[in-house]
């Protein structure tokens, strides 16, 4: 018989990195642009890009397999962090960043005539997320592995992003983002770690040998959970932790009667369904299928995700699950994966045997929940039918989960039935729902918001009946973005220009940017003119993406104005199109004193069945295409809206934004993590008081910060008495607004196209309140006019936003995540 390996033998080993000099990096590539792809100089770029691509990724390849192995020990204690979305971008130039290889990059590419620019731009977006909750997901990655902290991405492998915007006669057009077309050289396909996730079916309850109850799940209709690893490298630490994405496919069950019988579409159906799971981001939910595909995500994500924690935990040599919640904790990214309270529920219970105290104990240790919206129509909820037609089981446990959790509260409170009915997880009414934020936070030892005033808003209003039984759970980590990303790799220029000052440090420690505040005074004039060189070249480059892709021309001596977010009435991109008329109406009566010429910028997708966000769009560009086009005005202003917004094009906005617009409502914006981005390029805010607008404001000083509107609690008091048009009737420039796009003068060719809008904007029940907020916005515009006039003064307090967005790190925000919630060995 053969010698039993040694328990040592049978460890990972280490391995040795590969070399980082230019002369050993060109070799590589060059053996694998000839050998590996067989192409030569002069053959199309995207080859190139592969090539450069699988170079840097065998250098990834040691440090992955390096940091897995000194984790990989009984009792280290791990995080998951669950999202449905992780808007991670173009990878390669953020990786020639975090392992320092910018130079030996360029030397490889020199041979093949090609830049690094250049051959970054054949990346293409990854399509795995849409907005700010993705990215903020994205920067969460980057700072954990760069702080070295043992965290796990879990999240889907959309072979389709959420679709591609171009705009047609100023309406959006989607089109399919088929982002994998070319494929994706940074993942490595897993499949030996496949999971089976079950879907429909029926339970059997039946009695175990020792005459206990159990429960079975049978005659499900599984899809195979394929893994697909993507690198998450740290900053020049050779940390590099792992996005785990699922992709969907059928099990090798064919359906040979039906293929016999001649029905060959019916015979591959399971196979279609099966792969429609992880075939696109977000789906349309406004149809009942559209539903069913939304839940079998979600479903999909934490159960595969929960089956292979498990594994993990286990092939690490951990063996006692009553020290599961010990070794492991679970993040859930918002209301999409909550379902995994209930899957872990059936995990324990069902598959392991578990008493269900005893798992309900490791499940309520093991779960954390994070609330992005204060919008309670953004707190999904799922038909019971549904839930019972696609998901029996976990529909059995949630029921069994309420029932408990509600004797709890009649307890607390007896005879307080109001209050049961609003606690319950599953919604009563003519079709019962399930509440999937009810269900996290009745799971969860944490609740948190995202920025001071959302927690205090969910403590106070959304959440106030589980806070008040449950104060302890509740508690704040307000937002962050990577430095590393959106400063370092973004803004090269400004990034040279602090480094030569303050040394480079900060891209580790962005608290470091403090010590720019000395050079803010206006005497260090020398700093100010290369602080605002650096600024105008950022311009040039936006203006030429803005001729580029807009056709309009942007004069970089011009105020550049911007509001890029996903379209939504909350976030007010309709505050900024009456700003931009009530501007132009000023042109035309000849009404300049004071004026600061300016250029306004707006971009972001809207769902595809939102109709207002959409029309939205539709006035957006009928506004620019007057405004762009009068004689009258005279280059003074201009407008365009940017097409198909994404992380790349951010890069080349944030940089070059003199104005960063963040006019949501207040109340209604959980955080934002695009004003951090621009407050940390130079760029100066004008906001209400909401969100992480007002930490913002609190770390860069009011005097810094345009601060317009009413306040949340304003909101909420005027709200029954909301009366728009006497807004009106007491300002005049509103009225001249408003009756100027109501006169059609912007939709000449399509009458009547925007009444939706007028009339939304008219209604006394317009839950935005934009009318109520326009005198107060066009007073700090004017203050922002002012200040743009005032050179010195404006690069005075564009130098000390920068230097005050240390706190804004997700560096920071990850070790808050750390210290209170995971307790993870760094």
């Amino acid at each position: 018989m053969p010698a039993k390996k040694s328990a040592k033998s049978c460890k990972n080993p280490t391995l040795t990195p590969l070399s980082g000099d230019a002369q050993t990096v060109a070799q590589d590539f060059e053996r694998y642009q000839y050998y590996h792809l067989g192409r030569f100089q002069g053959c199309p770029p995207v080859y190139t890009y592969q090539a450069l691509a699988w170079t840097l990724r065998d250098r990834i390849m040691t440090d992955w397999m390096n940091t897995y192995a000194r984790r990989d020990v009984p009792g280290n204690r791990r995080a998951y962090y669950l999202s449905l979305e992780f808007l991670i971008g173009r990878a390669l130039s953020n990786h020639v960043l975090n392992l320092g290889l910018d130079e030996a990059s360029r030397t490889a590419l020199q041979g093949f005539s090609q830049t690094l620019e250049s051959i970054a731009e054949e990346e293409p977006d990854a399509g795995l997320g849409n907005g700010g909750l993705g990215r903020l997901a994205a920067c969460f990655m980057d700072s954990c592995a760069s702080l070295d902290l043992p965290v796990m991405g879990y999240g889907l492998h959309y072979e389709y992003g959420m679709f591609r915007q171009h705009i047609e006669n100023g309406y959006q057009v989607e089109e399919p983002d088929n982002w994998l077309r070319d494929g994706n050289p940074w993942e490595v396909e897993r499949s030996e770690f496949t999971r089976r996730v079950p879907f429909g079916g029926h339970t059997e309850h039946y009695r175990d040998e020792t005459g206990a109850e159990r429960v079975r799940w049978v005659d499900t209709r599984d899809v195979l959970a394929i893994p697909y690893d993507m690198p998450i490298t740290g900053y020049r630490n050779h940390a590099v932790n792992t996005l785990r994405l699922w992709k969907a496919a059928a099990t090798d069950e064919f359906d040979l009667n039906e293929f016999n019988a001649g029905s060959y579409s019916e015979s591959v159906t399971a196979k279609n369904t099966a792969e429609n799971i992880s075939m696109v981001l977000y789906p349309n939910d406004s149809s009942e299928n559209g539903k069913e595909l939304r839940l079998r995500q979600q479903y999909f994500l934490a159960s595969a995700s929960l089956q292979d924690a498990m594994r993990q935990w286990r092939a690490a040599g951990n063996s006692d699950l009553t020290k599961f919640a010990d070794d492991n904790v679970f993040q859930m990214n918002d209301t999409h994966p909550t379902i995994a309270v209930a899957e872990l529920m059936r995990i324990l219970v069902d598959l392991e045997d578990m008493e269900w105290d005893t798992a309900w104990a490791i499940t309520t240790r093991c779960m954390a929940y994070t609330n992005h919206t204060l919008l309670p129509e953004a707190l999904e909820r799922w038909p019971v039918a549904l839930f019972e037609r696609l998901l029996p089981r976990p529909l059995e446990i949630i029921y069994e989960i309420n029932a408990r959790f509600l004797r709890e509260v009649s307890m607390k409170w007896p005879g307080d039935m109001d209050r049961q009915r609003r606690m319950s997880i599953i919604e009563e009414g003519h079709a019962k729902q399930v509440r999937m934020a009810w269900l996290a936070i009745v799971g969860s030892f944490s609740v948190n918001g995202v920025a001071a005033l959302h927690s205090k808003l969910l403590k106070d209003g959304l959440f106030l009946d589980f806070y008040q039984l449950w104060p302890a759970k509740f508690n704040n980590k307000t937002n962050g973005v990577t430095p590393r990303r959106w400063v370092a790799h973004a803004n090269p220029g400004m990034s040279a220009l602090i480094t030569s000052k303050i040394g480079d440090d900060w891209v580790a420690d962005l608290s470091g940017l403090e010590k720019l505040k000395p050079l803010a005074a206006a005497k260090n004039k020398k700093f100010h003119t290369d602080w605002r060189a650096v600024k105008r070249a950022n311009k040039e480059r936006l203006a030429a993406l803005v001729k580029a892709e807009c056709n309009v021309d942007f004069n970089p001596d011009a105020l550049f104005d911007v509001q890029v977010k996903r379209i939504h009435e909350y976030k007010r991109q309709l505050l900024n199109v009456l700003h931009v008329i009530h501007l132009y109406n000023r042109i035309k009566k000849g009404q300049l004193d004071g004026w600061a010429d300016r250029c306004v910028l707006i971009g972001g997708k809207a769902a595809p069945g939102y109709f207002m966000a959409k029309r939205i769009i539709k006035l957006i560009n009928s506004v620019a295409e007057v405004v762009n086009h009068d004689p009258a005005v005279d280059g003074r202003l201009k407008m365009a809206f940017l097409p198909n917004y994404r992380v790349s094009s951010m890069e080349i906005i944030a940089p070059a934004t003199d104005l960063s617009e963040q006019i949501s409502t207040a109340g209604k914006e959980a955080s934002g993590t695009g004003n951090m981005k621009f407050m940390m390029n130079g760029a100066l805010t004008i906001g209400t008081y909401d969100g992480a607008n007002i930490e913002i404001m609190e770390n860069v000083g009011e005097e810094n910060f345009f601060l317009f509107g009413l306040r949340a609690e304003e909101v909420e008091a005027l709200r029954p008495r909301y009366q728009p048009l006497s807004y009106m009737d007491h300002d005049p420039a509103l009225r001249e607004v408003i009756d100027l796009l109501a006169s059609g003068h912007f939709n000449a060719c399509e009458p009547g196209i925007f009444d939706p809008i007028i009339g939304a904007l008219l209604s006394p029940h317009d839950p935005w309140m934009v009318l109520a907020d326009f005198s107060s916005y066009v007073e700090a515009q004017e203050r922002v006019a002012a200040a743009w006039q005032d050179t010195a003064g404006w690069t005075r307090m564009s130098i000390l936003n920068t230097a005050s967005s240390g706190f804004f790190s997700t560096d920071r925000t990850m070790l808050e995540y750390n210290t209170d919630i995971w307790k993870l060995k760094r």
